[in-house]
């Protein structure tokens, strides 16, 4: 009963964040008629008012995101066109990244660096996993076991870093950089602010199911080395 329960809990952990945050974007995807555009349209105009003029807008099928190399703040499809709460809301969140870049704001600095070594150090890791173990067996020492395990250990590390170090950008791109501009620019009525809140939120907790996995990964590779 009690493992059933632990299980559950995992499982609400993991799951729960990325359904509510899905839910709370759909909630309100309503068309707004009293909005003067689409949330393409709104982003661009912020990057004007913002001066960001190296920063450009598009639609992408790869979900919401703000991509320092190219200076592309990117809307999925429904957020693009969509003259919605949550259009504008998201692109005020990717906005708040481009900000971020512009003011060489360096959490975000530091986390455009540490995902080529997170990436880099994932794939290696997964390598390890793969390979690592028959190596062990077949050379029978427990020794080069221990070693395989604690490289790959220390190869999920850096996914965990970047993930840590996700959470702060994103939520200083939401409640920092894109709830003020939304309020002191009056592009939202009183009445929306608490929605508008709720959206930031769900838009800076994107990322939070997979900072939980690494975590859970890591946890479970200790476990293991551990026996």
């Amino acid at each position: 009963m009690h493992i059933i329960i632990i299980i559950l809990f995992v499982l609400l952990l993991l799951f729960g964040p990325q359904f509510w945050v899905k839910y709370t974007f759909k909630k309100h995807s309503k068309p707004r008629p009293d909005f003067p555009g689409s949330g393409g349209e709104f982003a661009t105009h912020l990057a004007k008012a913002c001066k960001l003029d190296k920063v450009r807008v598009k639609e992408t099928k790869e979900g919401d995101h703000y991509n320092p190399e190219t200076r592309e703040v990117a809307l999925s499809p429904e957020n693009y066109s969509g003259q919605t709460l949550t259009a504008v809301v998201v692109a005020a969140h990717e906005i708040g990244h481009a900000i971020q870049h512009e003011q060489n704001y360096s959490p975000l600095t530091w986390r455009s660096r540490l995902i080529g070594i997170a990436s880099f150090s994932e794939k290696a890791g997964m390598a390890m996993l793969l390979v690592g173990p028959l190596l062990a067996t077949i050379t029978g020492s427990p020794i080069l076991f221990r070693i395989i395990m604690i490289a790959i250990i220390l190869s999920f590390v850096g996914s965990i870093v970047v993930h840590l170090v996700t959470l702060p950008v994103e939520f200083n791109a939401s409640f920092g950089r894109a709830l003020p501009i939304l309020k002191e620019g009056g592009y939202i009525d009183e009445h929306d602010y608490r929605a508008a809140h709720t959206l930031l939120l769900a838009a800076a907790l994107t990322y939070v199911s997979a900072s939980l996995w690494s975590i859970l990964n890591f946890a479970r590779w200790i476990a293991i080395l551990r026996r």
